[in-house]
């Protein structure tokens, strides 16, 4: 069974106008739904091989906490940064593990989402989890088909 975990950044503080966009750190709010979040994901059973994140201050950081639950360290990719759909899932893809989080932004993971699951996720909010699985245990195969099942779940 191919799993793939999708991860809007948590929220990110706007205050900060001398900062670049790559650099913009997580508000309190961000802080405190990343870590929840990763336990939630845990509690429903997932298993996590790799964790991908974009190179920005935000998605690492919300990317720490989901790997110090799950005893993973995150892969950080430059790519990821700003990336449309079709670039985040060929991530996944490539790191050819059995269950592999990309922690990544809009508009490109709400894209995915929608695609991944048929329409039924509209919008991926900040910190927003959405995991796909398939009847496969090859990527080149489950990028070819529906998933099997898929389920999201958001900090609010």
């Amino acid at each position: 069974m191919v799993t793939l975990v999708l991860v809007r950044h948590a929220k990110s503080d706007w205050g900060r106008p001398d900062l670049s966009d790559h650099d913009r750190p997580l508000n309190p709010r961000g802080l405190r739904d990343a870590p929840a979040m990763a336990e939630r994901l845990a509690d429903d059973g997932v298993r996590l091989d790799a964790i991908l994140a974009s190179t920005a201050l935000r998605a690492r950081t919300t990317a720490a906490f989901f790997g110090e639950r799950f005893g993973l360290e995150p892969e950080l990719d430059a790519e990821l940064y700003g990336a449309p759909a079709r670039t985040l899932l060929a991530g996944a893809i490539a790191r050819r593990a059995p269950s592999v989080m990309v922690v990544a932004h809009d508009p490109g993971m709400t894209v995915l989402a929608e695609h991944l699951s048929g329409g039924g996720i509209g919008a991926m909010p900040t910190c927003a989890v959405a995991t796909f699985r398939w009847d496969a245990d090859d990527w080149d195969v489950a990028a070819a088909i529906d998933p099997a099942e898929w389920s999201f779940r958001a900090p609010r």
